[in-house]
């Protein structure tokens, strides 16, 4: 794997304390109460949270939590903006060296963790070329056209279609690579390092949940961000072009939000999907924190507070 240079201030390699887990696992509130505790400020490793206007749909954190802890990387770019995985690490290494420099400690949280392992690993740059990824994006952008994509990668990249079979912008950026490099993103990704070395020093804990505790944690999550005005935040966003922007449009929930505002499908049935839609996407997030974190150890939930900050305290890594 291509090794980005290890972030260093006064000398020495930076600390960093990350948080990690699934969807409505609690990161928030760990990261938030360590912060608190340690004088501590929030990077975000939430892609959605990046984006202005998708506030209660990405559960960013509200008004009293970001006046007692500073926050980083929320509501950097309009919905319309594309946003990739080395901005996200060039925005990311500059607020984590600034919340060291001022003698605090940086926390990241979230659970993007393609984002997180970027961060920090590296990444191999995969080639890119705009004008290829313009008419592939217009020529896949529908439904139809999504189908027309998977049959034609089902033929010359089964590997990545397998990989990414429900997800469009991966597939579409998986034939980009492939009409560029002849070879598959998973093919490319074999030459990388398994163990390539760590860019910070970190603290790293995943959260872990009984899935059936999960399960529920997602549906009363549901259940809050509804009542608490996301249909009206949805139709909003949506008028903005929402459902065709080049990233955001990945948000959980809003596109099946839409299909209720359009009167296709009940209250209860868009609530279902979206609990539905949600633990799946946690699935995917556990099976990857799993295998591509290996530095981060898992930490059974609920958990402790005060034993989580003794061991932080303990370890030697907060000078």
């Amino acid at each position: 794997m291509h090794q980005s240079s290890l972030p260093i201030i006064h000398g020495t390699t930076v600390n960093l304390i990350i948080i990690c887990g699934p969807t409505a696992s609690g990161k928030s509130e760990v990261a938030l109460e360590i912060a608190r505790r340690l004088s501590g400020e929030i990077v975000s490793a939430d892609s959605m949270q990046l984006y202005k206007g998708l506030d209660i749909g990405s559960a960013k954190p509200g008004k009293s939590d970001t006046d007692a802890v500073p926050h980083h990387l929320i509501d950097i770019f309009d919905i319309s903006e594309r946003l990739d995985v080395f901005r996200y690490v060039e925005l990311a290494d500059k607020a984590i060296c600034e919340i060291r420099g001022r003698g605090n400690i940086p926390i990241l949280c979230g659970g993007t963790g393609m984002y997180i392992r970027a961060l920090l690993h590296g990444l191999d740059p995969l080639p890119s070329n705009p004008e290829l990824r313009a008419r592939l994006d217009l020529e896949f952008d529908n439904d139809a056209g999504f189908e027309k994509l998977k049959a034609i990668m089902a033929e010359k990249d089964p590997g990545d279609l397998q990989r990414w079979r429900q997800h469009r912008r991966k597939l579409i950026r998986a034939m980009e690579v492939f009409e560029i490099t002849g070879k598959s993103i998973t093919e490319l990704q074999k030459t990388w390092n398994d163990k390539p070395s760590l860019r910070y020093k970190v603290f790293a804990r995943t959260l872990v949940w009984d899935r059936v505790l999960l399960k529920q944690r997602i549906s009363l999550r549901t259940d809050r961000m509804l009542e608490s005005g996301w249909i009206d935040e949805a139709k909003g966003m949506i008028s903005r072009g929402l459902l065709h922007s080049p990233t955001a449009h990945q948000a959980l929930g809003y596109k099946i939000i839409s299909e209720h505002l359009d009167g296709k499908i009940s209250y209860d049935k868009m609530r279902e999907r979206i609990s539905i839609e949600t633990w799946q996407y946690a699935r995917r997030q556990i099976t990857w924190f799993k295998n591509q974190t290996p530095e981060s150890i898992p930490l059974n939930m609920p958990a402790s507070m005060e034993k989580l900050i003794d061991e932080i305290r303990n370890s030697g890594f907060i000078s």
